[in-house]
């Protein structure tokens, strides 16, 4: 399995492997209890077993993954923030910053609303 250091080590751009290098260390200390994976060549963080959020690196931007339903939650808020969404990701790109208070809601949202789920995605 691919680790989130084999994964940052195959970007090309130093800023961008510290970019998602901070993101990840932000995430990993404002919710210490996920359980951090890569799938599908995409690292991700998961609660008891469910997907809570997961990113991808391209040249332009990070795509942010917290599925549909978080999406369709936070729609104005990520518009706001000038992302640019489609039906599944946002994206943050890399001239952008990052809103850190938005990604935290996003994240407590899939937290607490996935509290009872037992399978990996929404059905």
């Amino acid at each position: 399995m691919v680790s989130f250091t084999e994964f940052l080590d195959k970007l090309e751009a130093e800023e961008h492997k510290q970019r998602l290098a901070d993101l990840f260390a932000w995430i990993d200390e404002e919710f210490p209890n996920l359980d951090k994976k890569v799938g599908w060549n995409q690292p991700m963080y998961t609660n008891h077993g469910t997907y809570i959020i997961g990113f991808s690196a391209s040249k332009k931007h990070i795509a942010v993954a917290p599925e549909k339903t978080a999406l369709n939650q936070f729609e104005t808020e990520i518009a706001a923030g000038g992302y640019e969404a489609t039906k599944e990701i946002f994206r943050i790109k890399w001239s952008q910053p990052v809103d850190y208070t938005l990604l935290k809601d996003i994240i407590q949202f899939n937290i607490d609303d996935k509290a009872d789920y037992t399978t990996f995605w929404r059905k």
